[in-house]
């Protein structure tokens, strides 16, 4: 029997919980589905190689697990959140597939190049990269954003996009594709976060223009605008009473799980969708994205 998407998965209220930045996943309650029991894979990333931001937890371990289920290797790339990078490497490694686990800054042109060239020394080509990395802080007014947190928050959520993929695009083949992570802020900016909304309508507007771009050598470059989904972003980055509501604005009146988007990355990874590129694909829980 389907089951009801409003009621399917937890609702409004979450219990206060404030975490430090960038949070954790084990703090978390209730704890998030990554897809752990629920995905299942049928080959269509088979043979692949993929590289990862963001990948120890939320999105980028959701994708990890769905990726290394349909078949490919993955290098996991994150911050320092250790204990998460290796609770995503073992359903990666549970999967049959092999994972790496590398920790840096991506906002360092340096160290995105290195996590280039480390995924084809160690699988010996890149089909896949997902730009997913990214931080984000909540403000009431312009005058409390700092011109180091605004720098900071460009730095890892556009500028590692265009490092990554300068470096990527030369190594990638024909049917490689390139998924970016944006939001539903790319087009209904949250007035509370303007360093990160701002940065999630550039990397729209960086995949729309990439595309057009790198076409003619048949790769492809789209990305998911997910709407609240519940990750360690979350606790760690908005106050109580928002914690506390998320996802209770949506038509669906719930956050969604990291679980929930894995499939449209699955979809933009493989050649399912190979006349698909320059798109966006909402996942909102019914959010419009204006």
């Amino acid at each position: 029997m389907t089951e009801n998407p409003a009621t399917a998965q937890p609702q409004p209220p979450q219990r206060e919980q404030q975490q430090s930045p960038p949070g954790e996943t084990t703090a978390m309650s209730p704890p998030p589905d990554h897809g752990e029991e629920s995905y299942k894979g049928s080959g269509k990333l088979a043979g692949k190689a993929a590289l990862i931001t963001g990948a120890d937890s939320g999105i980028g371990r959701a994708v990890a697990i769905a990726f290394a289920r349909e078949g490919a290797d993955i290098l996991i790339s994150y911050l320092e959140e250790h204990h998460d990078a290796r609770e995503t490497a073992k359903w990666v490694e549970k999967a049959g597939k092999r994972a790496v686990v590398i920790a840096g800054d991506v906002s360092q042109e340096e160290h995105c190049q290195a996590l280039v060239k480390r995924t084809i020394t160690e699988f010996g080509k890149i089909d896949l990269l997902v730009n997913n990395a990214a931080i984000q802080r909540t403000h009431q007014s312009i005058e409390e954003i700092s011109s180091e947190e605004w720098d900071r928050t460009f730095r890892t959520n556009i500028y590692s996009m265009f490092y990554l993929c300068k470096e990527t695009i030369p190594r990638m083949q024909p049917g490689s594709a390139i998924i970016n992570t944006a939001s539903i802020n790319s087009k209904s900016p949250s007035p509370n976060l303007l360093a990160y909304a701002t940065t999630k309508g550039a990397i729209a507007n960086f995949t729309a223009g990439l595309a057009q771009m790198v076409a003619k050598q048949g790769i492809r470059v789209n990305c998911v605008a997910p709407g609240p989904i519940w990750t360690p972003l979350i606790p760690s980055t908005m106050p109580d009473e928002a914690v506390r509501t998320f996802g209770e604005n949506t038509p669906l009146g719930r956050a969604g799980q990291p679980a929930e988007l894995a499939a449209a990355y699955v979809l933009l990874a493989s050649a399912e969708a190979s006349y698909m590129t320059g798109a966006m694909i909402p996942v909102t829980g019914g959010r419009p994205m204006l």
